[in-house]
């Protein structure tokens, strides 16, 4: 008999929710269109006939109005719920993108990718919220894993599209990541309109505040792993490997998106099996194992002369990663719960990241310049072990019942 027929309420179903699928469905759709307009935009911007660096700048705005309306998309979710954040987020990007495929010159194009920053980190706040909200609490590992390896699998698919896409010119990649995020943000709206587990409010249990998060052990841990995770993998890893490849190690810039493949492709490998044993033996070690892995495994990227062994270092990392990427993100949902709205708790979580983001390939740059790639990639590979001994602190607990909540 189907469990919900039988009058058990829905978090209390033992099969993952369908407003879930919806949720990991669009995350993949969103990866895909932003992999997609990933190789037109700097051409884009060129073609202006502006420099390198104003070009970069274009890129690099979008990050910046991320960060910095992260703390507003917090309160926004707080105050108006998940559900309209996230949709309207969503079209705030599409319209930007649509914006971008008509900008009439270099001014329009930052400003309309700018706006795009501000969408962005409006939808990812929110629907870190509806994923916590909706996922059964003794799940959440296996569902941060799934949602992780949809968005993993857009981004990989999505620049291989786009670059197919740029050849019928630089404004039609733009054109289909818009269309795309309309087509998801109305099938989200129209599958989760009916959802009483997508539409359940905070009154359901006190918000959260970030000072109360803060008295959190975990929470504090996985704020200092995030930093280091957002530096090292969205940032060292992507400004640097190509890097080291092309002037260290003396090879094709083709190479480089090799690595950067092997790595992808460890990840994938385990997000999914490590979020779900995250959630029968606990987040911690699992945070703590993929910290150590990623960690060592990048200080030893400096050091390899051998392709074959960097390219192993790389897929070794990428599995790091995958290993402890669902169980922090689930541990600081077992710290919101799923009857609270946490907006800005979310927010500094995502704003940590970015800030790494930004922070880490700077640094790790100027330690290259100044002292050598060796040096970088350690120092680098350092902060994760740093943030390792943080999650020490931690006790190591299993995830919640499905009636804890």
């Amino acid at each position: 008999m189907n469990k919900r027929a039988a009058g058990l309420p829905a978090e209390q179903d033992p099969r993952i929710p369908p407003e879930i699928w919806v949720l990991v469905s669009a995350s993949f759709v969103i990866a895909l269109g932003f992999g997609i307009v990933a190789p037109a935009l700097p051409q884009f911007a060129l073609s202006f006939n502006v420099s390198v660096a104003a070009a970069t700048v274009v890129i690099s705005s979008f990050a910046f109005m991320r960060l910095a309306f992260a703390p507003v998309s917090g309160r926004l979710v707080q105050k108006l719920g998940e559900q309209p954040v996230y949709i309207t987020g969503l079209l705030i990007v599409a319209a930007s993108t649509a914006a971008c495929a008509v900008a009439g010159d270099y001014w329009q194009l930052l400003v309309f990718r700018a706006i795009g920053g501000i969408g962005s980190t409006m939808f990812t706040v929110s629907a870190m919220g509806l994923v916590i909200r909706i996922a059964p609490p003794n799940k959440r590992g296996r569902v941060a894993g799934m949602y992780a390896t949809s968005f993993l699998m857009g981004s990989i698919s999505g620049p291989l599209i786009g670059a197919l896409l740029v050849e019928f010119g630089l404004r039609v990649p733009f054109i289909i990541y818009a269309i795309a995020l309309v087509i998801a943000a109305a099938v989200v709206f129209v599958s989760l309109r009916g959802s009483h587990l997508a539409a359940r409010q905070a009154s359901s249990g006190p918000a959260m505040s970030l000072r109360e998060a803060l008295r959190s052990s975990t929470y504090r841990a996985a704020l200092g792993s995030n930093f280091a995770f957002g530096g090292v993998i969205f940032g060292v890893r992507v400004a640097m490997v190509p890097l080291f490849v092309v002037e260290a190690m003396q090879r094709e810039a083709g190479l480089a998106g090799v690595a950067l493949t092997v790595f992808a492709v460890g990840n994938a490998l385990v997000l999914i099996v490590s979020g779900r044993l995250s959630d029968t033996y606990g987040r911690k070690r699992f945070v703590v194992l993929g910290l150590l892995v990623c960690g060592v495994s990048t200080m030893s990227l400096g050091l390899s002369e051998n392709l074959l062994v960097f390219l192993v270092l790389s897929g070794i990392a990428g599995v790091g990663s995958g290993v402890m990427s669902p169980a922090q993100q689930a541990a600081v949902a077992d710290v919101v719960g799923s009857k609270s709205r946490g907006g800005p708790v979310l927010a500094a979580f995502q704003m940590v990241s970015d800030v790494g983001g930004v922070v880490g390939p700077v640094g790790a740059g100027l330690l290259a310049e100044h002292l050598s790639y060796a040096a970088a990639f350690a120092v680098t590979g350092g902060v994760m072990l740093l943030a390792a001994v943080g999650w020490l602190l931690v006790p190591n607990r299993p995830a919640p019942k499905v009636t804890a909540e």
